[in-house]
């Protein structure tokens, strides 16, 4: 696995995240079409990107990161066949060592399905595991997500 820096992503790039997206993520957060998901990146203001690519050139992670209110968000998605291989530690230093502190929304419950049927699982004890903190008066509540704060600083 090799992990790649992106400013800006090429078309087939965002191709292979959508469906990443589509696969992994809660079924309520999926994009119909490849255009929604391009129109929510074209939204997020100073991007930087790392892809985390297979042997055979298939991105099988993403890191993703953008300025809002003032702070650093991001989020990371993985295929789940790779989770608990070490690679979400790996992109999340990375990331750190650009970075002085990141913010995240994360699902803490496990009540989510995704498109495939299979219930999504809150990654929260992943990010506790790599020094980030819960801001639990910090939460984001819709008919999409329902999400708690996360934020780490060096």
């Amino acid at each position: 696995m090799e992990f790649i820096r992106r400013s800006i992503l090429s078309d087939s790039e965002k191709l292979e995240i959508f469906e990443l997206w589509n696969n992994e993520y809660p079924e309520k957060l999926s994009y119909k079409t490849l255009k929604e998901l391009d129109e929510y990146l074209n939204k997020l203001t100073s991007q930087s990107h790392i892809l985390l690519i297979d042997s055979s050139e298939k991105i099988e992670g993403w890191y993703f990161d953008f300025k809002r209110d003032n702070e650093k968000w991001f989020a990371i998605i993985l295929d789940s066949d790779i989770h608990g291989k070490g690679f979400g530690n790996k992109i999340l230093e990375l990331a750190k060592q650009k970075e002085n502190e990141l913010s995240g929304w994360v699902i803490d419950h496990n009540k989510d399905k995704k498109n495939n049927g299979e219930f999504y699982s809150s990654p929260l004890n992943f990010y506790l595991q790599n020094g980030f903190e819960i801001l639990t008066t910090d939460r984001l509540e819709s008919a999409k997500i329902s999400a708690v704060k996360i934020k780490w600083k060096k």
